[in-house]
C-alpha cells in the first residue's frame, strides 16, 4: 500500500492527475477532484460544525461553488491549481457563511438525534468508543473561537503546513501560529480537570 503524501492529504501524484484531468475536460477532471477530495473535505467540514447532517451540507455546497468556479477559469489558472489549499479555502468560506446565516436564525429545538447507520466491519465496543470519542473532540472543538477552531482544525485534522493554513484563512503565518497554540492551549484547559 502506497503512503499518503502529508502536504497534499492524496497519493503523491494524485493531486498531479486531477489538475492534469481538469485541464483536458472539466466534467472528468471535477470527478476525480470529487472522488479524490470528498473524503477530506467531509471530515473537515465534521470539524468545523460537528454535525453530520451539517457537514454533508458543507460539502455539497463546497464542491458545488469549487465547479461553478472551474467554470469561470481558463487553462492556464486550472493548470496552477493548488487543489486541496484551494478546496480548503472554499469549506472554509462555505463553513463561515453558514455561521452567520445560523447566527441570524431563531434558535430551533432537535426532536431526535439522527441515526448513524453502523458499520458492519465495526465491533459494538470499538462503535461506542469511536462515537464517544467523536462527540467529544466536536463538542470541545465547538467551545473554541471560531478563528482557533478553523487552524486547529486545518493543522491536527486536515494536517495542513501553516503556510498552507495562512493561505487558506487569508492570515499571516505568525497569525495562524498563534490561533493554534491558543485553540490547543484551550483544549488542554477543558480536558484538564
Amino acid at each position: 500500500m502506497r503512503d499518503v503524501d502529508r502536504e497534499t492529504g492524496t497519493l503523491p501524484e494524485c493531486a498531479d492527475l486531477v489538475v492534469k484531468a481538469l485541464v483536458e475536460d472539466l466534467d472528468e477532471g471535477f470527478a476525480a477532484l470529487f472522488a479524490a477530495y470528498r473524503g477530506l473535505v467531509f471530515s473537515t467540514a465534521l470539524r468545523l460544525c460537528g454535525r453530520w447532517a451539517d457537514a454533508e451540507d458543507l460539502t455539497a455546497e463546497a464542491f458545488l461553488r469549487a465547479y461553478r468556479a472551474l467554470c469561470g477559469y481558463d487553462r492556464e489558472r486550472v493548470a496552477r491549481l493548488r487543489s486541496r489549499a484551494w478546496l480548503m479555502t472554499i469549506v472554509m468560506n462555505v463553513w463561515r457563511n453558514s455561521l452567520r446565516t445560523e447566527a441570524r436564525r431563531p434558535p430551533t429545538t432537535l426532536l431526535e438525534e439522527p441515526v448513524e447507520t453502523p458499520d458492519p466491519h465495526e465491533g459494538v465496543e470499538e462503535a461506542a468508543v469511536r462515537r464517544e470519542t467523536g462527540d467529544e473532540l466536536a463538542g470541545l472543538l465547538g467551545l473554541l473561537p471560531e478563528d482557533q477552531r478553523a487552524a486547529v482544525v486545518l493543522r491536527h485534522v486536515v494536517d495542513l503546513p501553516v503556510g498552507e493554513i495562512a493561505v487558506v484563512l487569508g492570515l499571516p503565518q505568525g497569525t495562524v501560529k498563534s490561533h493554534i497554540s491558543r485553540g490547543l492551549q484551550r483544549l488542554r484547559a477543558l480536558t484538564t480537570p
